[in-house]
């Protein structure tokens, strides 16, 4: 029987939603291993709409449920309905609605706050022992929630194939400890069954990208 994997979307697009190309790799990696995906996402209205051509806020409303059933094709429940018992693992996607979203990163930095159905499912699976996968910037969800975890958001240096690497300067400000790994690589905590890949925080090409999600997803499903 294959695991069942929840995974968590915070809209649809990388200025304002979940990176589009990341919850792709994430559902077919799953897909290919044969684990069953389970979307979810927080019946909320987004932070800011974004046109995605001009790079500028637009005057419009959009809410996260349902502008996260356009990646999903319809198939994606109110994260409040979420029961951690009945999943084997939890799976975050990045994007910029991560942190507009799921939590006020992008305004507040260390000083965030997590949405509270957010934060509650991360804290339901890692009580639960269950293995957490994040990738991109969701990896500062974990460093918001559970102190001292160990993630990784890439290169800790910026330049320009690592233009985010300052948020590896926040998770450490947090008292995370931010380990230094390539676009293709994932990084395990095993004390806190949590794993994290640098995504598009990396300037890579997309099958690089593909294949560091491939590399959390794998490592996510082992310890499940």
């Amino acid at each position: 029987m294959g695991k069942k994997v929840a995974v968590i979307l915070a809209g649809c697009g990388v200025y304002d939603g979940s990176e589009v190309h990341e919850a792709s790799a994430v559902l077919v990696h799953l897909s290919r291993a044969g684990a069953q995906a389970e979307l979810y996402a927080p019946n909320i209205e987004q932070m800011h709409v974004v046109d995605h051509v001009t790079g500028q806020p637009t005057s419009e409303t959009r809410n996260v449920l349902v502008e996260s059933g356009r990646i999903a094709r319809g198939n994606v429940k109110d994260l409040a309905l979420l029961r951690v018992s009945d999943l084997d693992a939890l799976i975050v996607p990045g994007g910029f609605g991560v942190a507009k979203n799921l939590c006020s990163w992008a305004v507040k930095g260390k000083d965030c706050t997590v949405n509270q159905a957010v934060e509650d499912t991360v804290r339901a699976f890692h009580a639960a022992k269950k293995p957490i996968g994040l990738c991109c910037i969701s990896p500062v969800l974990a460093a918001k929630i559970l102190p001292g975890c160990e993630v990784t958001v890439g290169q800790d240096t910026e330049c320009a194939e690592w233009p985010f690497a300052q948020t590896a300067q926040g998770i450490k400000s947090m008292g995370c400890k931010h380990v230094n790994k390539h676009v293709h690589e994932a990084h395990v905590d095993a004390k806190n069954k949590l794993v994290t890949t640098s995504a598009f925080m990396c300037n890579a090409p997309f099958h690089k990208v593909f294949d560091g999600v491939g590399a959390m997803v794998h490592e996510v499903l082992k310890l499940a």
